[in-house]
């Protein structure tokens, strides 16, 4: 559980306490009271401020998210959503990596040359570069809110959530375009203004501008927050949030879940076994999908294995930080102890990913339950001989969850799931897929996704 000490205790506890106290008075000096905007009609009381980072006084309810996009704005943003020439060669667009097709998630066979193989990541727009990255699925994504922390009352300091990608990195769909389309291994257009430059050479610029007004044409910066806001209209626009899934149809009354579904919903949210729902989010009696998105939009640090197929893993040294590269940026107080936190995912649609964990390690859904279920009682299976954790700095393996059922086990303990207790599970995460990917879905729930 981010930053509620349960691993510290004594003095560094208390220090580590009195460090967040000092900061975040401060800071709520500074900024005064006041309400944020999480997401579209969700506001929140403001308490106090970590760095520019709101600390709010209740959790960020997705149910009061309003979504009415401009309609010219969400056909704009769904044509430059498949627009091939933003990518450095041309030939990649967004739902290249975030394909409709897929539940917005990626294809990891596009692209490939006959003897290529996807590390667990998506191609980018120069063949053999993959993203360091696992891309994520895009539906439901208009209800990840805006960075802020909150503190429980039975907490000793705040915990983080919300922002995009992984790390929090970006505040905003208007901030998050900036990454793939500058990134040497996706859309490789590496800064703002040869981004500009080859807009304006290949006509899309000037699409912007009969939207935006000519001075996308003439300042990269403005070319890029014309992107942001179309693509933000876009994923905002009903399209992207379907709820069509067999568990929506169950919430609605408009039907049933089988006996093996059933069980799996309980050990999903039995805390001493699957504990899945204390971080992805489910309310089964809610008749709104919207309270049951399976995130909190929390972070966490699991310590997936290492994907030794990356590039960058050939360097020993290499490692992804995660949350606590954003928590320097933001300047939170210790960002040392945000090394290798993660935001947790949506498990909606998650029957037909490819590959999972942050870093594409894991290539089924029967795997992941597996890599939870073991990573305590089997380390060896997951991170080679010496049992420790190998994708995560030595310095930062106390930031690792070893606290949380079923993540607490330790080697010689039982395991908290038996095999026909994850294949119950398996039943049930499988009623998430929405109806248009049901088929995607292997016949036998225990292997990887081959079509």
């Amino acid at each position: 559980m981010q930053l509620e000490l349960k691993k510290r205790v004594g003095a560094a506890a208390c220090m580590l306490l009195a460090t967040w106290s000092v900061f975040a008075g401060g800071a709520a000096a500074a900024s005064g009271a006041g309400s944020v905007l999480l997401a579209p009609g969700a506001s929140a009381k403001v308490e106090t401020s970590i760095g520019p980072t709101p600390q709010i006084s209740a959790r960020c309810d997705p149910t009061q998210a309003r979504f009415s996009p401009n309609p010219q704005l969400v056909e704009l943003g769904r044509a430059l959503f498949h627009d091939v020439r933003l990518s450095d060669p041309v030939g990649t667009s967004c739902a290249s990596c975030h394909d409709p097709a897929r539940a917005f998630g990626p294809d990891l066979r596009r692209g490939l040359r006959d003897r290529d193989k996807s590390p667990g990541t998506a191609r980018g727009s120069r063949a053999g570069q993959f993203g360091l990255r696992a891309a994520p699925s895009l539906l439901y994504a208009r209800y990840v809110p805006r960075r802020y922390f909150y503190q429980d009352d039975d907490a000793l300091v705040p915990s983080f959530f919300g922002g995009l990608m992984a790390d929090g990195s970006a505040d905003s769909f208007a901030e998050q375009v900036r990454a793939p389309l500058l990134d040497p291994l996706e859309m490789n257009n590496r800064t703002v203004q040869h981004l500009h430059a080859r807009l304006k050479g290949n006509g899309v610029a000037q699409q912007l501008s009969a939207q935006f007004g000519k001075q996308v044409e003439r300042d990269p910066e403005a070319l890029m927050r014309a992107l942001g806001t179309a693509f933000e209209a876009y994923l905002q626009s009903d399209e992207l949030s379907p709820f069509s899934s067999r568990f929506d149809r169950f919430l609605r009354g408009q039907g049933t879940l089988s006996a093996p579904e059933v069980r799996g919903l309980a050990l999903f949210k039995n805390q001493d076994k699957g504990n899945c729902a204390s971080c992805h989010t489910v309310s089964e009696t809610a008749s709104r999908p919207e309270r049951s998105l399976f995130t909190d939009y929390g972070y966490e640090a699991l310590a997936a294995p290492r994907n030794k197929a990356l590039a960058a893993n050939r360097n020993a040294k290499y490692f992804d930080n995660a949350l606590c590269d954003t928590a320097r940026k933001l300047k939170w107080p210790e960002p040392e102890q945000w090394c290798g936190y993660v935001r947790t995912p949506s498990l909606r649609n998650a029957a037909i990913r490819q590959s999972f964990m942050h870093n594409g390690s894991i290539t089924s859904l029967r795997e992941v339950l597996d890599f939870y279920n073991t990573r305590g009682t089997d380390p060896k299976r997951w991170f080679g001989a010496r049992g420790k954790f190998d994708d995560l700095d030595a310095s930062h393996h106390d930031n690792v969850n070893v606290n949380s059922p079923p993540l607490n086990r330790r080697p010689g303990m039982p395991e908290a799931l038996s095999g026909a207790e994850i294949d119950d599970l398996l039943a049930f995460l499988r009623t998430l897929t929405d109806e248009r990917y049901v088929a995607l879905m292997p016949s036998d729930p225990s292997k990887a996704v081959t079509k």
